[in-house]
């Protein structure tokens, strides 16, 4: 099971690795569909925001063994984060990603629960941390 989490891990850093790309070149224009009308940011400013966010999420999946269960929960934690962006793009039907029906981009939503389960399952987050035992023999 070790070996498919952590394919699992590698996987999804992988994606966000290339989703953060995404982000800062080739799907610009294509993320700011994803920002809701009713934040008070500039949509190009969130778009870039969020893919070095997502680069520094995938990068850390990948390499940063040491604290992949706390990696997890942050990943999990962005990906509730931006889940208004998602439910924006269904309410306001905007066209994005190949989603250019109401039923594809509603459809959608229910895969983000999946990612941030994703997230914990893959870093071991859900687990139970193993007790450190404190050796108190005095010999």
């Amino acid at each position: 099971m070790n070996g498919v989490r952590t394919l699992a891990r590698l996987a999804l850093g992988a994606a966000l690795l290339f989703a953060g790309l995404g982000h800062l070149t080739f799907g610009r224009e294509e993320f700011q569909a994803q920002v809701p009308p009713w934040l008070p940011l500039n949509a190009d400013f969130v778009v870039l925001a969020s893919g070095v966010v997502e680069i520094t999420l995938g990068v850390s999946l990948l390499v940063a063994r040491r604290y992949r269960r706390q990696v997890g929960w942050i990943t999990a934690a962005f990906f509730v984060a931006i889940f208004p962006g998602n439910i924006s793009q269904y309410l306001t039907q905007t066209d994005a990603f190949g989603l250019d029906t109401d039923t594809a981009r509603l459809t959608r939503l229910f895969f983000q629960p999946l990612l941030v389960l994703w997230a914990l399952w893959a870093t071991g987050a859900l687990k139970k941390k193993p007790q450190v035992s404190q050796n108190s023999s005095t010999e």
